[in-house]
């Protein structure tokens, strides 16, 4: 999986995010950690490891994704979280799915797949937003916020990204949709995050979605 980058974005994971890059060594690909450069503790981290650092211009989620994303090179790229929720022996498995399909979603409520950091809050939002995605959108996927998302990289850099927080969770399956790639899901087991704190705010985070699946409805097929 050389012709792969995993781009990690990293706010105030220092706790977390060496036990994800030690444990990513044994694999065959390139890591890009998008991070605000003034996370010193964190970016402290980065140096002990084979990887490749983009401090933000803008600050946000979304752009740290967004930037990563025009940086990258590689065929393909995946979004993987430095917390530790990704369990890297997925990798392979979306990798090789990527030989029909331009785009892989990891999904924690497939068969067989699961979570151990969902709460029924998160539970109950996902299921609506998804739901909610199915009916407006025509999605084919059942865990629109969850951002294991593996792709070609040509293709990430289409569908033309510009939430800049957490929206951008919800942006990406809808403009993936409106240009009609093709993408399939892969069963995911979510693991409890290693260290540190959530960075999403299941109120104000689950209100901004919203209103953002409503806005793109105004959005007319590409």
């Amino acid at each position: 999986m050389n012709n792969l980058t995993l781009l990690i974005p990293a706010k105030e994971e220092s706790g977390s995010l060496p036990i994800v890059l030690k444990e990513l060594e044994k694999y065959d690909l390139n890591i890009l950690i998008s991070m605000d450069q003034g996370d010193v503790d964190t970016y402290e981290i980065t140096k002990k490891f084979n990887c490749e650092v983009l401090f933000q211009k803008n600050l946000g989620y979304g752009s740290a994704l967004i930037e990563g994303i025009n940086k990258i090179n590689t065929k393909y790229l995946c979004i993987f979280n430095a917390d530790g929720s990704f369990n890297p022996i997925e990798l392979e498995n979306m990798y090789r799915k990527l030989e029909t399909n331009n785009f892989v979603f990891g999904s924690r409520y497939n068969k067989d797949a699961s979570s151990d950091d969902d709460t029924l809050l998160t539970f109950i939002g996902n299921k609506f937003f998804s739901l909610f995605g199915q009916i407006f959108y025509k999605l084919k996927i059942n865990d629109i916020l969850y951002t294991f998302i593996m792709g070609e990289t040509e293709k990430f850099k289409e569908i033309a990204l510009k939430e800049k927080d957490f929206k951008i969770c919800v942006e990406m399956p809808i403009n993936i949709e409106l240009r009609k790639f093709n993408y399939t899901t892969n069963s995911s087991h979510e693991r409890a995050r290693l260290k540190g704190r959530k960075k999403v705010n299941e109120f104000k985070d689950g209100f901004l979605i919203l209103i953002c699946l409503i806005k793109n409805l105004l959005k007319k097929p590409i």
